[in-house]
């Protein structure tokens, strides 16, 4: 069994204990991931923004795995409000056009306030 660990260098990472992305098998697990913009460290107010955000750090994370967002199999969303849902659909339907995944809406609390959604994705490896 290969495993390989990525990390997007959040501090979250280190202060909870988990890696942005596991690699292993041929599978790539991409953990939960929010909006906020890692450069800056700071969270858009916005739910677009922040689904846009959590989707490039996914997209970072898939890349460096050997992946892109084409080769995710599944996708969870979770929102505190489901009527921000909507919001993110432009964005997630362009975002897995070509991918096509099983995906599935979660309501949930997150981890603070200003969370408005967190992404979660598996992708397959490309075989080569």
């Amino acid at each position: 069994m290969s495993r390989r660990l990525i990390s997007t260098g959040s501090p979250f990472e280190a202060a909870i204990g988990y890696s942005r992305a596991v690699v292993c098998d041929g599978w790539v697990f991409v953990a939960g991931t929010t909006g906020y913009d890692y450069a800056s460290m700071t969270m858009p107010p916005a739910v677009a923004d922040q689904c846009r955000n959590a989707l490039a750090t996914i997209a970072a994370a898939l890349a460096e795995a050997g992946a892109s967002l084409d080769d995710v199999v599944r996708v969870r969303y979770i929102l505190p409000d489901a009527a921000d849902w909507p919001d993110c659909w432009p964005i997630t339907a362009a975002a897995f056009a070509r991918a096509r995944p099983a995906a599935t809406m979660i309501v949930a609390g997150l981890q603070e306030p200003a969370m408005r959604i967190e992404i979660e994705a598996t992708a397959r490896l490309p075989r080569i």
